[in-house]
């Protein structure tokens, strides 16, 4: 039976295991295995009216395909996190943030980018609201805030209760407390936050 005493290691011992450890070569130690090459696949959606079909890796967030493959550079990447609201986009006319889904989750699916919503000769009205209100100073998370106030206008009509709605039976009504609330999710930087509730307001106002 091996004693406690057989047990016990010496200073000397222990420097002299340490040492040996650290004499092995480099080539001999445990190495991480290379990287699998990446999978592939092909999908296909409609952006902005137009049909896409791409081939790409499985990990491709949806932002990136929009930025990276179809040059669509409107949408921006802020946190990369789902933090700050700037790579919002409309999918299936629903809100989401673009950095948090993968590509080939939105097979068959319609997506609408700031480009698709208006073109400088043709500004969808939430743009020219924005424009009118002064409703970015920077610019970058403006996109993002158009895309989330157009959609989000849309879920008030679908009657979409949010979490401060008073009453959950009764119509959905557009307060500065709710347009907040909703918008919560898109961060302006600049804090032109003010100017951005009139826009979106009067646009409310002239949808009726």
């Amino acid at each position: 039976m091996v004693g406690s005493d057989d047990l016990n290691l010496n200073r000397r011992d222990l420097m002299v295991g340490a040492g040996a450890c650290a004499a092995i070569p480099a080539s001999a130690r445990a190495r991480p295995e290379s990287a699998e090459t990446p999978v592939e696949f092909r999908v296909s959606l409609r952006v902005n009216g137009q049909p896409h079909t791409l081939t790409v890796d499985t990990r491709t967030t949806l932002l990136d395909l929009l930025r990276e493959n179809l040059r669509l550079t409107g949408t921006k990447k802020g946190c990369d996190h789902g933090q700050c609201g700037a790579c919002t986009v409309i999918v299936d006319g629903r809100r989401i943030n673009s950095c948090l889904t993968l590509a080939v989750m939105h097979e068959g699916g319609e997506v609408t980018t700031i480009e698709g919503l208006g073109q400088p000769d043709d500004l969808h009205p939430m743009q020219a609201a924005f424009i009118k209100h002064d409703g970015y100073q920077c610019g970058y998370c403006t996109s993002g805030q158009i895309c989330s106030s157009v959609a989000m206008l849309e879920e008030i009509k679908a009657g979409i209760p949010s979490h401060v709605t008073a009453d959950l039976l009764a119509p959905v009504h557009l307060t500065e407390t709710e347009l907040r609330e909703r918008m919560s999710g898109n961060i302006c930087r600049c804090g032109a936050y003010s100017n951005i509730v009139e826009a979106i307001t009067e646009v409310a106002e002239r949808q009726g």
